[in-house]
């Protein structure tokens, strides 16, 4: 029986990554020295790097030119705090759409900055966060940046590239459950942050993609948070994570030789259509998100029986369907099909759930 594993993160990776890992893990490149091993000053990492960085500002279609990449670590989390002390300098006020858990994390990290105020502009607090918040476009107050989620995980809710607008001032956004899992028009955003563990690389790795103009160096800053001094010494300011940068590297050329997140947003697509349809036809379990905010990589879905979920997690575990129990905010369960999950994977998902029902 195949096993497929619906986890939010760290999430699978594609089939094809982890067996080209599995060769180079006893020696990278001829070099004698496992991927694990090689120093992060050498010529072999330096290669990696530049590829994987070029690969990735080709998949969003952004010039290198006018945008840097940063691998960092201290996950997304961390970029709560650091993203305020680098652009939070003029007017010492950003803007935050609060679309869930995730952006009030954002929000209430930003305020602990010292002398920084934060106002929350739109939320979908009102509709229990079943669908996303307009993003304004017009602001009563001058902003060093407007923060937004372009995906919830928790919530099971997401923007589509039409619902941003683009906007006067620099918007940021954390998209660190739909990275490069379906399109945007990426030059709307500044900056753009994702920790890697759910469509690019094992946990320890954050992506952060910085328009250059940002990069101004801040001397009362300490080198790891000064965005500037990073870029200068192309993310190696410290021993960054090389492993976890090569997987990226692999997973980028997969995405690549996937036709690029436009082939892999429809197949996408197909999977979440799939899923919530039969979510759609199911006696016991529904999809309480919006129609129009439905994530295509989270799908919660819930029976209102705490009892008859438990037993649908049990279940599935034992056929092989793993990590469905919901998030503890909402309960449930949650299927999260990011772009290393296969087709085939939601199908027997389906197939489960329509036998599920049959029983119950």
């Amino acid at each position: 029986m195949t096993c497929y594993n619906f986890a939010a993160g760290p999430a699978m990776l594609p089939v094809e990554v982890i067996a080209q890992i599995k060769q180079d893990l006893p020696d990278y490149a001829h070099s004698g020295m496992s991927v694990m091993e090689i120093s992060h000053r050498s010529a072999l990492y330096k290669e990696l790097y530049a590829e994987t960085k070029a690969n990735l500002l080709e998949l969003m279609k952004l010039d290198q030119a006018e945008y840097d990449v940063l691998f960092l670590t201290g996950g997304a989390t961390q970029q709560f705090t650091t993203i305020p002390l680098n652009l939070a300098r003029k007017y010492h006020r950003i803007a935050v759409v609060d679309s869930g858990h995730w952006a009030q994390r954002a929000a209430e990290d930003a305020a602990k900055v010292p002398g920084l105020t934060v106002d929350i502009i739109a939320s979908s607090k009102d509709n229990d966060y079943t669908a996303v918040p307009e993003i304004p476009t017009e602001f009563d107050q001058d902003y060093d940046y407007l923060h937004i989620t372009t995906n919830n995980t928790i919530m099971g809710t997401a923007y589509r590239d039409d619902q941003i607008p683009k906007t006067d001032i620099p918007m940021v956004a954390d998209m660190s459950s739909n990275f490069l899992g379906q399109e945007y028009d990426y030059s709307k955003f500044a900056v753009i942050y994702a920790g890697a563990q759910k469509n690019l690389a094992p946990a320890g790795l954050t992506v952060l993609v910085i328009r250059k103009d940002l990069l101004v160096k801040h001397d009362d800053l300490p080198g790891l948070f000064d965005f500037a001094t990073e870029a200068k010494k192309e993310s190696a300011l410290n021993t960054p994570p090389v492993f976890q940068v090569y997987v990226a590297g692999l997973a980028l050329k997969w995405l690549k030789e996937k036709g690029g997140v436009a082939s892999i947003e429809a197949i996408n697509q197909e999977k979440a259509k799939l899923l919530y349809d039969c979510l759609a036809d199911s006696k016991n379990f529904e999809s309480k998100v919006d129609p129009d905010s439905r994530s295509i990589m989270n799908v919660p879905f819930v029976s209102g029986d705490p009892d008859l979920d438990a037993e649908f997690v049990k279940e599935a575990t034992a056929h092989q369907l793993l990590n469905l129990k919901g998030h503890r905010l909402v309960g449930g369960m949650r299927a999260s099909i990011y772009n290393a999950m296969p087709l085939e994977g939601v199908q027997a998902l389906c197939d489960f759930i329509k036998d599920f029902d049959a029983k119950h």
